[in-house]
C-alpha cells in the first residue's frame, strides 16, 4: 500500500451554500451565503481542479445533483473511501441532508474509469444510534505503516473508530482536539484541519491538542513511524493549514495540496520543510472554506482502488 494516489474523485458543485446542519459543530463556518455564492464556488471549484490536470493528477469530476439538496457534497471524502483491496467504504454522517451524498451512481462512475470494486463495505447503520464516523475527515491514515489517527469528536466515535481500525489492520491512535472558538474550547469536528500525514512528513497543530500525554504520544508516533514534522500554529489551522493532503501523478511526482488561504498562512521556514518533499500545489477556496468549513483536502476523495 503506498501512501498517495495519483486519482482523486471531486464532486462538482450544483447548489452549494451554508449547511446549519453541519454548523452546529464545524466552527470554520461562516454564513455569507448570498445569490453569488454557487457561481463563485464553481469557479474555484473548476480553478482547483484545472490546477490538478495541469500537474498530472488524474481527477474523476461527478456533477452534485438538485433533488436531493446537498449542500456540502462537494466534500465526498466524508462519506466514501476507495482502499487498494478493491473496497468501497461508505461512512455514517452526523448530519442529515449529508447522508444523501451517497449514491451509487458516483460508485458506478468511478468503476467506468476503470477501476475494480469487489466489495461495497458500507458502515451507515450507526446513524440510527446517532454514531458517527465521517471517512478521510475524522480518519488520517498512516497506510505504509498502518497506522490511523483520529480526534474524538461528534464526528469520530472512538469505539466505531477503532473497531474500523482492527477491521482493515490499522492500529489506532485516539486523541482530543480542540479549538478556540469566542471564548470556549471546543473539539475540533475533523481530525483533517489539524494534521495531514504524508509519505516521509506530517503537518500537524500540535498545540490543539491539550492533553499532554496524548500530545506526546502522537508526536512521538508520527517521529517512531518516519515523519519529520513540520508544525502549525493554532492560527494557521484557523486558515485551513493543516487541511492538506500530499498526491502524486503518473510519473511518480509528489505534490501537497492545499489552499491558497493555507499556503499564504505558512512562514518560509514550513514552506521549506514542506517542499524538500513535494511541490506545492495551492487554489483559491475562500467561498467554499467560509461557507462550507472545509478545504482542499476535504474536497478529494482518494482512489486507491486497482485498475481492472
Amino acid at each position: 500500500m503506498q501512501q498517495t494516489t495519483n486519482t482523486v474523485l471531486m464532486i462538482e458543485p450544483i447548489a452549494f451554500g451554508y449547511n446549519a446542519q453541519t454548523a452546529e459543530n464545524n466552527y470554520f463556518q461562516v454564513n455569507q451565503q448570498g445569490d453569488e455564492t454557487q457561481q463563485k464556488a464553481l469557479v474555484e471549484f473548476n480553478n482547483f481542479v484545472t490546477k490538478l490536470r495541469e500537474k498530472g493528477i488524474q481527477v474523476i469530476t461527478v456533477k452534485d445533483t438538485l433533488d436531493p439538496h446537498t449542500p456540502d457534497s462537494i466534500f465526498p471524502n466524508n462519506w466514501v473511501s476507495f482502499s487498494a483491496d478493491a473496497k468501497v467504504f461508505l461512512y455514517p454522517m452526523f448530519a442529515p441532508n449529508r447522508r444523501d451524498e451517497r449514491r451509487m451512481d458516483i460508485l458506478e462512475m468511478v468503476q467506468s474509469k476503470g477501476f475494480k470494486v469487489d466489495e461495497i463495505v458500507d458502515l451507515s447503520a450507526s446513524e440510527k444510534e446517532n454514531l458517527f464516523l465521517e471517512g478521510t475527515g475524522s480518519m488520517i491514515f498512516d497506510h505504509v505503516n498502518k497506522i490511523a489517527y483520529g480526534s474524538v469528536s461528534l464526528r469520530l466515535d472512538e469505539q466505531l473508530f477503532r473497531d474500523f481500525c482492527e477491521k482493515i489492520g490499522h492500529h489506532a491512535v485516539v486523541f482530543h482536539s480542540y479549538q478556540t472558538a469566542g471564548e470556549q474550547r471546543l473539539p475540533i469536528y475533523h481530525t483533517n484541519v489539524m494534521m495531514c500525514v504524508a509519505d516521509r512528513f506530517a503537518v500537524i497543530c500540535l498545540d490543539c491538542i491539550d492533553d499532554v500525554a496524548e500530545r506526546k504520544m502522537v508526536k512521538n508516533t508520527l517521529l517512531n513511524s518516519g515523519k519529520e514534522i513540520v508544525e502549525i500554529t493554532e492560527q494557521q489551522m484557523q486558515n485551513f493549514a493543516g487541511n492538506m493532503l500530499q498526491v502524486n501523478n503518473n510519473e511518480g511526482v509528489t505534490f501537497l495540496v492545499m489552499s491558497q488561504t493555507a499556503y499564504k498562512s505558512l512562514n518560509a521556514e514550513q514552506v521549506i520543510a514542506i517542499e524538500k518533499y513535494s511541490e506545492i500545489i495551492y487554489s483559491d477556496l475562500n467561498t467554499i472554506e467560509v461557507n462550507g468549513g472545509g478545504s482542499a483536502r476535504c474536497m478529494l476523495a482518494e482512489v486507491f482502488l486497482p485498475k481492472i
